[in-house]
């Protein structure tokens, strides 16, 4: 047998497994559709978006995946098929902190695929406002940097919103060097966000020292403003510069190759146990000696894993502060009901932000 008679039968077994992939995926549309049905004949206020099942989902398409595609593409090709399949439903529409070209929207449509409506808003506290008065159903905004530390305006948004949280998203962070003029030598001004601009230092000092870093207030300004001159350039991630038509100059400048930013995701329901799950709580002490000691000794009583605390002020006073803690577990599992029900009890302000699946992705 030929090259060519070889390629032309693996085209022909290519197009087979296309046609079987389509049949299966409209039967997966049509079966949502059928779900759809069922939730709105018992109750016409049903809530479609599961955040527990879609990670259950996810989480059983990585165990099974046996390559050659790895785990994590064909988790992201699974997450575009529910994303589609729920739109059939009820479309979503999901504030997040913008504008268009940001991580923050980059972080979006990782969680809820594409088939979602991305709403840009100006501040973190636009996104709880519209996500609180009903114009969106979610909303995604960053709450720490693994280089960076923590976003304070997210944290303080949670002393006194009703949302909850709802889900988390972990996002590598791969800042580029936009523009419209490769050559490096002719740039004379460069923008960024501030956070961003630390984040490259080090690539800046070295590559383009002499050339000046001006801060805007996102990625996405800096690389509106890049489009306006050859002669300057901006930081952004690849969403950006396919939105604005700007090339990429350098790829993954940023100086820690681990650069991970994680995001929560606000709503107005509570979750379910997904199986692998967290809780976040608002904490403050009373005022006693050894008082957060005595707060978290539950945690540690009940075998309950702490992953974060923060400190933020508490408002209400001078060095008053209060704690934002993360720990392993749904509220509905036993040892962690226990745990929290301690935690209640010795808190002088306690405040459970939400049980929610861990970020599979």
């Amino acid at each position: 047998m030929s090259e060519e008679q070889q390629l032309a039968e693996i085209r022909e077994r290519i197009d087979d497994i296309d046609q079987q992939i389509q049949d299966l995926l409209n039967a997966r549309a049509k079966a949502a559709q059928e779900v759809a049905g069922i939730k709105v004949a018992s109750d016409p206020d049903a809530v479609f978006y599961r955040p527990e099942r879609e990670a259950q989902v996810l989480r059983m398409v990585k165990q099974r995946n046996q390559g050659p595609l790895d785990a994590e593409t064909v988790a992201r090709l699974f997450r575009e098929i529910m994303s589609a399949c729920l739109a059939l439903e009820l479309p979503l529409k999901v504030a997040f902190l913008g504008p268009e070209g940001t991580f923050t929207q980059a972080a979006v449509f990782k969680h809820f695929g594409h088939a979602v409506e991305a709403v840009s808003m100006a501040a973190i506290s636009d996104v709880f406002q519209e996500v609180e008065s009903g114009g969106c159903n979610y909303g995604v905004v960053p709450v720490e940097n693994s280089s960076e530390g923590v976003v304070s305006h997210t944290l303080d948004m949670f002393l006194n919103s009703p949302l909850k949280i709802c889900g988390e998203v972990t996002l590598r962070i791969h800042h580029n060097l936009l523009g419209l003029n490769p050559d490096l030598g002719s740039l004379k001004i460069l923008y960024s966000h501030q956070q961003s601009l630390a984040q490259c230092r080090g690539w800046l000092d070295r590559h383009l020292p002499l050339v000046e870093r001006v801060p805007v207030g996102s990625n996405a300004e800096a690389a509106k403003r890049a489009m306006d001159s050859p002669d300057s350039a901006a930081i952004a991630g690849a969403m950006a510069a396919e939105l604005y038509g700007l090339k990429v100059l350098a790829p993954n400048i940023e100086d820690e190759p681990g650069n991970t930013t994680r995001f929560l995701v606000v709503g107005q329901q509570s979750v379910p146990a997904s199986g692998d799950d967290k809780t976040s709580l608002l904490l403050s002490t009373r005022n006693e000696a050894g008082g957060l000691h005595q707060l978290l000794a539950p945690l540690a009583e009940h075998a309950i894993s702490m992953t974060r605390i923060e400190s933020r002020p508490s408002r209400r006073g001078n060095w008053d502060y209060v704690f934002f803690v993360d720990i392993i577990g749904h509220r509905d599992e036993p040892e962690v009901s226990l745990a929290l029900a301690a935690l209640k009890e010795r808190a002088g302000m306690y405040k459970e932000l939400g049980s929610y699946p861990k970020a599979v992705m």
